[in-house]
């Protein structure tokens, strides 16, 4: 089918009127936050707008604009209905040859594809919450663009086993070729809700072997169909559903730890508002406390310490009930990580003191299912990181140190981040032989693991170390991590 040209938003254009778009999009970010909304509105975005490329806005973003220009519909600000846009008619992708059977029978015969029949109506805004619609569409670029919206939810919905997880995040299962026609009406049970924690543990499983880069498009399919299911789905009960809330709200955070750690930072910031919204919809405290926690990562990381601070905080609250100190532990290191973005020594001392505290109270039976990465290893590297924010470079090479002997050869990927954090704080701290040896074993990690978040850590360690290459420990590191670079990425 031919793509329909695009049209100019001429009424959008007009709005923005002497702005420039960075300044345009600043001004919506800054109206997102006065209601609430979390939005990754830049120049490209408002771009795309104004050429047509975005006919409807998704749900975040419409709230935004509605919120700036009072009394205005979407179609007063150039956009298109969304049902002309998303297609929410014929729900027929690729579909495998047919098999023997009464099943195989009815669906080669399904009315949608006969031209004498109109299409049917599958997973329509009208047959879906409400209040889901409104709450848990995603705030990315691929959701105004129905095409690939629609394919990689529909990817995974359409079995409802646990090998349409695998499949989604290309482990195994049918061709993608696979064409199927999807229902108009769908009960999610068991075997739904199985399939959607399944991927959660898979994608962490991966994570921690391989690292994010190689994982964040093929893990964002399931999220997707698991996002549709809770829009679209009903269930036979209430423990169904709440599972399926929490396994979407994982979902989502599990994702958006893979964008974290791969460097897309407003895309994990988009998956993290979004579990963040369906804790707050289902009064999941443990899923709120979750999504906190690694927001506040994310904001330190982002260079946004202040909000680092207030979300680990709100975490804290959350999880004061949960029974788990070792979750109240790690809060308190993001706190603590916050803090020592701020440059408060004192605010940052005193939280990582009631993280050790609660810390050596020992494991829970509330501790949650993703916290297995959190142990003492981790607890120094994450101190470890507090000092070197504050810019103590020995003592943060100190807890570094106890970091890499402690921690445990399962977590590939955390091998390799405790030697690429202990390999730049030994070159700030003036121990240049001792980072490249430390460099030289983290590198040797790279092949495993895919994570642009360790290799800009030990790019930030060469750079320190630049001005000592005429050493020839430091030659060497520096040579073989200038040959460890990743070329350009294939198109």
């Amino acid at each position: 089918m031919a793509a329909t040209a695009a049209v100019p938003n001429l009424a959008f254009r007009q709005l923005r009127g002497q702005r420039s778009a960075g300044e345009f999009a600043a001004a919506v970010r800054r109206a997102a936050r006065e209601i609430g909304e979390q939005v990754a509105c830049d120049a490209r975005y408002i771009g795309r707008v104004e050429s047509g490329e975005i006919r409807c806005p998704n749900y975040a973003y419409e709230r935004v604009f509605l919120h700036m220009f009072p009394g205005a519909s979407l179609a007063d600000l150039g956009f298109s209905a969304r049902e002309s846009v998303r297609g929410r008619g014929a729900r027929v992708v690729s579909e495998p040859p047919p098999t023997a059977g009464p099943a195989a029978s009815a669906r080669s015969l399904s009315p949608s594809l006969s031209p004498s029949h109109p299409p049917s109506p599958s997973f329509s805004s009208s047959s879906s919450d409400p209040a889901l619609l409104h709450l848990l569409h995603r705030d990315t670029e691929t959701d105004d663009i129905p095409e690939e919206s629609d394919v990689l939810r529909r990817v995974f919905m359409t079995s409802g086993t646990t090998t349409v997880a695998a499949a989604s995040l290309g482990l195994g299962g049918g061709p993608a070729s696979a064409r199927v026609s999807l229902p108009a009406q769908r009960r999610v049970g068991e075997a739904e809700v199985n399939a959607v924690e399944k991927a959660v543990r898979q994608i962490r499983l991966l994570d921690d072997r391989h690292g994010a880069d190689g994982l964040y498009r093929r893990a964002a399919q399931p999220l997707r169909a698991a996002y549709e299911l809770l829009d679209a789905g009903t269930t036979a009960r209430r423990a169904t559903a709440d599972r399926l809330h929490a396994g979407a709200g994982e979902l989502a955070i599990s994702v958006g730890w893979l964008a974290h750690d791969s460097g897309r930072f407003d895309d994990a910031r988009s998956h993290y508002a979004e579990a963040l919204a369906t804790a707050r919809l289902a009064g999941d405290a443990g899923l709120e406390a979750h999504a906190f926690c690694n927001t506040s990562f994310l904001a330190r990381d982002a260079g946004r310490p202040r909000e680092a601070v207030r979300a680990a905080e709100a975490g804290q609250r959350a999880a004061r009930t949960l029974g788990s100190p070792r979750l109240l532990a790690l809060l308190a290191l993001r706190e603590a990580g916050g803090r020592a973005g701020l440059g408060d020594r004192t605010g940052c001392d005193r939280a990582i003191g009631r993280a050790r505290a609660a810390f050596e109270r020992g494991t829970a039976a509330g501790d949650p299912e993703w916290m297995s990465f959190f142990r003492e290893a981790e607890l120094e590297l994450l101190e470890a990181q507090c000092w070197s924010a504050l810019g103590d470079w020995s003592r943060a090479a100190r807890h570094g140190r106890r970091a890499t002997a402690l921690q445990d050869a399962h977590f590939t990927r955390n091998l390799a981040l405790y030697r690429a954090q202990l390999t730049g704080d030994l070159a700030r701290a003036g121990r240049a032989d001792e980072a490249a040896a430390m460099g030289h074993q983290a590198l040797d990690l790279l092949p495993r693991v895919q994570s642009s978040r360790i290799r800009g850590m030990l790019a930030g360690a060469a750079r320190v170390l630049e001005p000592r290459a005429g050493a020839a420990p430091v030659a060497s590191f520096l040579t073989r991590h200038q040959e460890s670079a990743p070329g350009p990425a294939a198109t």
